[in-house]
């Protein structure tokens, strides 16, 4: 039975009554779909940022199978290091869920009947006008002394296990939408609660970088890691750029976190300049629409390689009618004489591929469309059509802000779909600069 007490492990950690900041969670999935690669698990990364956020940090996650001893052997093994889990998967009605009597049995409970969740789940069948499924009903077997968290949009409630003998575990079930909503209406809580929380929240702040290899944006800052400590500074590479994150881990007063990643942001931003593009998470798209609107200005778009990856970028967010006119994927050499007024002789001496070609895409979707900002594409995606003289990744952007035109050769690693994302960005960034510079 539930009485409250911290777990043994849990309370060795404690320094004068109150919870040593290094204090942590297990995050464990499970099932074999996230093993074989049918189901991406993106909650693991969800829970790592909720919890975070909450000052509850996560040490480790595991991806386990549908096996009992895997299962077994995962929790465990996470409770003998930190005293507290959070299990995600296997809480269904079919034979393969057996993360519920699992666990129950490394508690030593058995599983009983809660008859108050068996009428909620006939409820939700009635409310749809069908029938309760028997299979259903193992659903409503819960650990004795477990914690019972409802679930307002499906049938598998969220446990919780705390005992002093073993620790803290929380079962979830795996639809991502289950989970979030358990977690934000009643676990994160009772898990804050048990862990006698105390600790200060680990905070982050994402710089968005683009247009720089990780090694040489690692030589531009050389020596800034000593200069923002206690906080710490990691690089995330992505397909279009690089992510710094500052965080801090909870050991900054509160009263100076604030302080401490504004004087962390300027150190860099001073070594790096229009490398960095936006903090947070705002995407590129975002900010070159952003600068669009804040000037009056609007933007079409002419594209061969990146098939229409531009304007879907520009149009994502919501409000995008403000700046966006039109896009024409022009991807036959027909298309661009027909549609974008490209000469034939053009493509006939230059190519499709060259600085001519995506010059005239430019000023013909201009004048097709009336803007005065615009973006153009060439290019080889591959992973065939290279050449000696135009290997694959050889791309071609031009870019109108006003009168001032910009033109560049892009040579660009990675597979069709890396070049063609990579494409975007450079010519969302060459845009960006010539709107941040007029």
């Amino acid at each position: 039975m539930v009485d409250g007490s911290l777990p043994l492990a849990v309370a060795a950690h404690r320094k004068d009554g109150r919870l040593s900041r290094r204090a942590a969670v297990e995050v464990i999935a499970i099932g074999d779909e996230l093993l074989i690669g049918d189901t991406i698990d993106t909650n693991g990364a969800w829970l790592g940022s909720t919890l975070a956020e909450s000052g509850i940090r996560v040490a480790r996650r595991t991806v386990v199978g549908d096996q009992d001893d895997a299962i077994r052997s995962a929790v465990s093994d996470a409770l003998a290091r930190t005293s507290a889990a959070v299990c995600c998967g296997g809480l269904g009605p079919t034979p393969d869920d057996r993360t519920r009597p699992v666990v129950a049995a490394i508690y030593g409970w058995p599983l009983e009947l809660d008859e108050s969740w068996m009428t909620a789940m006939h409820a939700r069948f009635d409310a749809l006008g069908r029938d309760m499924p028997e299979a259903n009903r193992v659903q409503a077997e819960v650990p004795r002394g477990a914690v019972l968290f409802r679930n307002a949009i499906g049938t598998a409630p969220g446990l919780g296990l705390a005992d002093d003998a073993h620790g803290i575990t929380v079962l979830l079930p795996g639809v991502p939408r289950e989970m979030r909503w358990l977690m934000e209406n009643a676990v994160v809580g009772w898990l804050q609660d048990r862990l006698d929380h105390t600790d200060r929240p680990i905070r982050r702040l994402i710089l968005r970088t683009t247009g720089m290899a990780e090694s040489s944006l690692a030589e531009r800052i050389a020596g800034v890691e000593a200069e923002i400590a206690p906080l710490t500074l990691a690089y995330l590479p992505m397909g279009s750029g690089i992510d710094l994150r500052i965080t801090s881990w909870g050991d900054v007063d509160e009263a100076d976190v604030t302080t401490r990643f504004e004087r962390a942001e300027r150190l860099l931003r001073d070594r790096l300049g229009d490398v960095v593009y936006s903090t947070g998470w705002t995407d590129l798209a975002d900010v070159v629409g952003h600068a669009l609107r804040q000037r009056g200005l609007t933007i079409s778009l002419a594209e061969s390689c990146t098939g229409g990856l531009l304007a879907k970028r520009l149009t994502d967010s919501p409000g995008s009618s403000d700046f966006m006119v039109a896009g024409v994927v022009s991807y036959a050499n027909a298309a661009k004489t027909s549609l974008l007024d490209v000469p034939t002789a053009t493509i006939e001496q230059y190519g499709a591929v060259s600085r001519e070609t995506v010059a005239a895409m430019l000023e013909g979707i201009l004048h097709r469309t009336g803007t005065r900002c615009g973006i153009s594409v060439t290019g080889v995606a591959g992973p065939g059509g290279g050449t000696d003289e135009k290997p694959v990744g050889t791309v071609w952007v031009a870019a109108a802000a006003g009168d001032g035109r910009r033109v560049r050769r892009l040579n660009l690693p990675g597979n069709r779909a890396e070049v063609r994302e990579r494409a975007t960005q450079a010519a969302l960034k060459i845009l960006l600069d010539m709107l941040t510079r007029a």
